[in-house]
């Protein structure tokens, strides 16, 4: 299955972290179909940049969003 989620990058203690379009088997930080954003929640306020329109379309093909990927792009 297709899911939304979100990779970590940064270093330690200073995370950053893409949203991507993965299958579900894969590890957190494995391998990724598309990059849609990015989240940096170090910053204040906190940084969220995605392309709407990617998010929109995998959401139609069946792609499900992990629960915080859902709830920062609301």
């Amino acid at each position: 299955m297709t899911v939304v989620r979100l990779t970590r990058m940064g270093r330690k203690k200073k995370p950053f972290y893409r949203i991507v379009v993965t299958d579900s088997r894969k590890k957190r930080d494995g391998g990724w179909i598309e990059s849609i954003g990015y989240y940096n929640p170090m910053t204040q306020p906190a940084t969220l940049k995605f392309d709407n329109e990617r998010l929109t379309y995998w959401k139609s093909v069946g792609a499900k969003l992990s629960a915080r990927v859902a709830r920062i792009t609301k």
